[in-house]
C-alpha cells in the first residue's frame, strides 16, 4: 500500500500541473522514437502483409493481441527502453496508420498500433538485433479477411505463441472486439490474502494435551491458503511454509509490502481455566489511532523522493501536495480500520456455524502483528490446547477442513461486498 499512496502522490502531481517534471525521465527510459530508421525498428510492408519491429535494450516478456472498434494492435511488455519506427506521417505504411509507446503502469510499457483495417499477427518474435546491439520485437501483420475468407494467399509460417519467450497458448485468428484498459484490469485484479501461521521453529507457542502449536496452525494454514487459491479469485500467500520463525514484524511487513487486502493472523490459545473456543482479535481502538495519526504526520514526505520534493518546493505546491496525501492516507486508513471491522464480523457470523465461539469473540488487543495502519488485519485464536475437547479438534483433519470452509466463505463474502481495491485504481487516470 505504500507504492499505491506513492502512486497517488504521482497523480497528485500530475493534478498539481508537475507531472510532466516528475514523469518525463521515466518515460524517456523506455519510449524513443529514431529520426533515423535502423534494421533494429522498422516499418515496411503493403496491404497484403506489413512488418513493424522495434529496438529493445534486452529480451522481455511480452504480450500481443489485436483489437477492432477501433482496429489496433496492442503489445504489452516489461519496462524496457525501446526505439519505435520513424513516425508515419499522415500517410499509412501498408497496413499501419501510426503507432506510439510508452509507460503504462509502474514496470510495465506498452506499444499501440493503429491499423487501416482489422488484422491478424501472422507472425511475431524476439530477436538478436541486426545491428548487435540488444534485441527487436518482430510483429508482422495479415488481414484479417485472409484468414475468415477463403480468399487465395501465399502459404504462411506457423503462427507464433501469443506469449513471448516461448509460452504455450496460441492467438486466435479473428480480432477481439475493443475492450476498456479499466474493464480489462478489473478481470485480472486479484486481492492479495496473506495468512501468517503463528510461531515456528524455535518459538513451539502453546502446548498441551498431544498438541504443539505452531504445527496445527500451520497445517490449519496450509488447510485455508489451498481452499482460497482453489477458487481462482485470490494470490494467497503465506508468512511461513514449513518450521520456520518469522519475526513479528517481519510477518507485518511482508504484508505490507504485498500490499495485501487482508492480513490473517493464525493461532492456538491457552488458559489455566476449562476456557474453550475461537477468538477473533483485531488492534485495540486506542492504539489504532495512534497508527492513524502517526500516518497522516509521517507518511506524506517519505511517499516523494528528495528531487520530487526539490521539484514541488521550487514551485511552491510542496506543502499542498503534502496536505492532498495526508487527506488522502487518513481517509485510506479509515477505510482500512472500517474493512477490519467488517471483515471481524464476518468472521465471526461464518465460523460460528463450524465451530464453538468463546463468549463475546469479538476482541482487540496490541498484538504487534495486527499493529497497521496499511491492511486490514485479525489475528484468529482457532481453540484452545489448554482444553481437552479443543485439542481434540485441532488435530482432526475433518474439523479443520470444515472451520476452513466457514473462514473462506467469510473472506468471500467480506470481498463480496467491500469489492476492497489498492488506493491507487480509485485514483482517476
Amino acid at each position: 500500500m505504500l507504492e499505491s499512496w506513492r502512486s497517488a502522490g504521482l497523480a497528485i502531481c500530475r493534478l498539481a500541473g508537475l507531472g510532466a517534471l516528475l514523469l518525463a525521465p521515466l518515460i524517456g527510459a523506455v519510449d524513443g522514437r529514431a529520426e533515423d530508421a535502423s534494421p533494429d525498428q522498422t516499418l515496411q510492408g503493403n496491404m497484403l502483409s506489413t512488418s513493424f519491429a522495434v529496438g529493445l535494450e534486452r529480451s522481455v516478456d511480452y504480450q500481443v493481441f489485436t483489437l477492432t472498434n477501433p482496429n489496433r494492435v496492442i503489445v504489452e511488455l516489461a519496462a524496457v527502453r525501446m526505439q519505435l519506427p520513424s513516425p508515419t506521417g499522415d500517410k499509412p505504411v501498408g497496413l499501419v496508420k501510426s503507432f506510439r509507446g510508452g509507460l503504462s503502469a509502474p514496470g510495465q510499457s506498452r506499444i499501440v498500433i493503429d491499423v487501416v483495417a482489422p488484422v491478424v499477427v501472422q507472425q511475431q518474435t524476439i530477436e538478436p538485433s541486426p545491428s548487435g546491439k540488444g534485441y527487436r520485437l518482430v510483429l508482422i501483420f495479415i488481414p484479417a479477411y485472409s484468414v475468415t475468407n477463403d480468399v487465395p494467399r501465399a502459404p504462411t509460417a506457423p503462427k507464433k505463441a501469443s506469449y513471448g519467450l516461448g509460452a504455450s497458448s496460441l492467438q486466435p485468428p479473428v480480432p477481439r472486439p475493443a475492450e476498456r484498459p479499466e474493464v480489462r484490469a478489473a478481470k485480472s485484479y486479484k486481492p492479495v490474502i496473506v495468512i501468517d501461521p503463528g510461531h515456528g521453529g524455535h518459538d513451539s507457542g502453546a502446548e498441551k494435551n498431544g498438541v504443539v502449536e505452531k504445527d496445527v496452525v500451520l497445517a490449519f494454514g496450509k488447510a485455508l491458503r489451498d481452499k482460497l487459491a482453489s477458487t481462482g479469485k485470490y494470490k494467497v500467500l503465506m508468512t511461513r511454509e514449513s518450521d520456520v520463525f518469522v519475526p513479528l514484524d517481519e510477518r507485518r511487513a511482508f504484508a505490507e509490502n504485498n500490499q495485501a487486502a487482508l492480513f490473517i493472523a493464525v493461532h492456538a490459545d491457552y488458559a489455566r481455566s476449562q476456557a474453550r473456543g475461537a477468538t477473533i482479535y483485531s488492534l485495540r481502538e486506542s492504539v489504532a489511532d495512534a497508527l492513524r495519526r502517526s500516518a497522516k504526520t509521517e507518511l506524506p514526505s517519505s511517499l516523494m523522493s528528495r528531487v520530487e520534493l526539490a521539484a514541488l518546493q521550487r514551485s511552491g505546491d510542496a506543502e499542498a501536495v503534502r496536505r492532498i496525501l495526508a487527506d488522502l492516507i487518513e481517509s485510506e486508513v479509515d477505510i482500512t480500520k472500517e474493512r477490519t471491522g467488517v471483515f471481524t464480523r464476518s468472521v465471526i457470523e461464518y465460523m460460528g456455524q463450524s465451530t464453538n465461539l468463546k463468549e463475546n469473540p469479538d476482541r482487540s488487543a496490541v498484538f504487534r502483528v495486527l499493529k497497521t495502519a496499511q491492511v486490514p488485519a485479525v489475528l484468529i485464536e482457532l481453540a484452545y490446547v489448554s482444553n481437552a475437547e479443543d485439542a481434540r479438534l485441532l488435530k482432526s483433519d475433518h474439523w479443520r477442513d470444515k472451520v476452513a470452509d466457514s473462514i473462506m466463505e467469510a473472506i468471500e463474502n467480506y470481498f463480496a461486498n467491500q469489492k476492497a481495491k489498492p488506493l491507487a485504481n480509485m485514483l482517476p487516470e
